[in-house]
């Protein structure tokens, strides 16, 4: 049996794309795995930023389509850059165990934390969801917009003269770039993005033999955890224009769910958190969402 995977070209996307494969064939050692590289909008467009140029899907859309056209079987993403909904057809397969959900600043030598930087320290992201939460830490740190793959932000510390960069802790430690990381930014601190650290693996609805290949990867943790955090996105209907966050802890059959939402030039920033039921962790998401809309609302700042 021959089984093809689509991912995007960039160094993290095929770390990621060579991780699933190799924990496949631990299970399935007599498939074949092929793995095809397709460009998106979103590499191609790198001149600008992410809000510019369009909303999430940016990093899926032309890859989602060689699914739909039989082109490819399977298609790994990072779960954080996948829309609410998905095109009619695809579906997601079993979620593997997410790595770890924070976010890390990579300094300049000398600092090791978000506090021992200097008055109107410059640090780089593209993010609205990391400016806002830095900016509310520290109002007097100067963010600068920066785009590329992991590698080439962090060169742009020295490259653009910038005293740090904040970006997620996942990407980092699969791409084995651990020792770069100076400080895990706590989610009480910043919340991370909807599903930040986990992996999506999308398939065709019913494409029965190859959603039983994936099945075991499944963690039955990170889909609660998942289903949460993305019922918060659906809930608001999240795009990259606006700060957005969620995260989910699981303690017995309960969660804790966390959630952000702002306007787009970080004057309003609301963040909440509900406790719910491990069994129904989509509604909790959604019921989130609910709270959130109606603050941002009535909120006068």
């Amino acid at each position: 049996m021959k089984v093809v995977v689509g991912t995007r070209g960039s160094k993290l996307a095929l770390t990621q794309t060579n991780w699933v494969i190799d924990e496949l064939k631990k299970h399935n050692p007599d498939v074949d795995f092929e793995v095809k590289i397709i460009k998106t909008k979103g590499d191609l467009v790198q001149h600008l930023s992410l809000d510019k140029i369009g909303d999430k899907g940016l990093f899926v859309k032309e890859i989602e389509q060689q699914l739909l056209d039989k082109e490819i079987d399977i298609a790994v993403h990072s779960m954080k850059d996948m829309p609410s909904c998905l095109p009619a057809g695809l579906k997601f397969a079993g979620i593997p165990k997410r790595e770890d959900p924070r976010d890390v600043l990579i300094l300049k030598e000398g600092y090791t934390s978000i506090d021992d930087l200097p008055q109107g320290a410059k640090i780089g992201t593209g993010s609205k969801r990391r400016k806002y939460q830095l900016l509310k830490a520290r109002p007097d740190l100067e963010i600068v917009p920066i785009r590329g793959n992991i590698d080439t932000r962090v060169r742009k510390i020295e490259d653009e003269n910038l005293d740090g960069v904040v970006l997620a802790a996942a990407g980092i430690l699969r791409a084995g770039m651990s020792k770069h990381i100076s400080y895990y930014i706590p989610t009480d601190v910043m919340v991370p993005a909807p599903a930040q650290g986990a992996l999506a693996i999308e398939i065709r609805d019913n494409d029965l033999e190859i959603e039983n290949l994936i099945n075991c990867l499944k963690d039955e943790e990170t889909e609660i955890q998942v289903a949460a955090e993305r019922g918060f996105l659906d809930g608001v209907n999240g795009s990259c224009h606006i700060p957005m966050g969620a995260y989910c802890t699981i303690e017995g059959d309960n969660i804790k769910l966390t959630g952000l939402f702002g306007d787009e030039d970080g004057k309003k920033l609301i963040i909440k958190s509900i406790e719910g039921n491990s069994k129904s962790p989509r509604e909790s998401g959604i019921e989130l969402a609910k709270l959130v809309l109606k603050e941002y609302e009535s909120y006068e700042g």
